[in-house]
């Protein structure tokens, strides 16, 4: 089972290309706080910006770094169910622990078709698989009872889920069972989500608070659901300022002013506005984190 707090690694840049020096010191800066495991080049990694040769040396240097201490999940998932494959065997080559596979995105396939994806995957690895649900940026919603299907399948173990409805995620536990694991995929519901069955969070602001997200995930998982609550409200406010724009674009602002990598961004995606900045810089602030513009 997949449990704990898994950071949803932002994928630093410098004058374009990928900052690998940063990528070692955040691996690091992960095995000292608690981290789980690592999900480098998803969401949070600029994903649809990476060339194959960038993604596959991402995924070498975080396996590298990790040195068997934290879980790998490489982000392998497109809308194309065959090259979703090869990157998935790639993954395997690489020694990744397991794969996150998005649902396909802009060609928005029925339940059926997602189901004959997902399992084409599962079939052509012996890599564990978590999938990934984000109706919000893919159009598709996997449903609970596709995802219990699907659960049927002896290497597809959990999901990432990311439709910010608690009451699917209570059905997939129902319909799941006790051994398949539902990882939060909004930071903002990671605390609800553990009260209904929730074994931990693929985190964004993990990126930033790395400790104090682990210790909430294992504070709730070990009982105690008041000091969970509390670390929970002390963080919302920068779980919200996060997402004032489209991610990683504040987080990458919020790691610059932490002095954890350059803040680039690549094209489509802008550096965030003044105001979100501001937002950023008060909420970081008022948390304790010392951060510079």
């Amino acid at each position: 089972m997949f449990k704990g707090s898994f950071v949803a690694l932002a994928t630093p840049f410098m004058d374009g290309a990928v900052d690998e020096p940063a990528i070692r010191r955040l691996v690091r800066m992960h095995l000292r706080s608690g981290t789980s495991g690592i999900v480098p080049c998803a969401t949070t990694g600029e994903a649809p910006t990476l060339e194959q040769g960038e993604w596959a040396r991402i995924v070498e240097l975080v396996v590298e770094e990790a040195r068997g201490k934290l879980k790998v999940i490489a982000y392998t998932g497109t809308n194309d169910t065959r090259k979703t494959i090869s990157r998935t065997e790639h993954a395997e080559a690489l020694s990744a622990d397991a794969a996150l596979v998005v649902t396909p995105y802009y060609n928005k396939p029925t339940q059926e078709g997602l189901y004959q994806h997902f399992k084409a995957v599962a079939t052509s690895t012996s890599l564990p698989l978590i999938l990934y649900n984000v109706p919000s940026r893919t159009g598709v919603n996997l449903e609970p009872k596709t995802l219990a299907r699907l659960a049927g399948l002896k290497n597809i173990v959990g999901v990432k889920e990311a439709s910010g409805s608690l009451d699917q995620a209570s059905l997939i536990i129902r319909l799941c069972g006790p051994k398949f694991s539902l990882l939060s995929g909004d930071d903002s519901l990671t605390l609800p989500m553990l009260a209904v069955g929730a074994t931990g969070v693929i985190s964004v602001v993990a990126n930033i608070l790395p400790r104090e997200v682990a210790r909430m995930v294992a504070a709730f998982l070990d009982g105690d659901t008041a000091g969970a609550r509390r670390m929970h409200l002390k963080m919302f406010p920068i779980m919200k300022a996060l997402f004032l724009e489209t991610s990683p674009g504040p987080l990458k602002a919020a790691m610059k002013m932490m002095g954890l990598c350059s803040g680039e961004l690549r094209l489509p995606l802008v550096s965030p506005s003044e105001n979100t900045k501001k937002a950023l810089t008060e909420a970081l602030n008022r948390y304790g984190v010392r951060v510079r513009r």
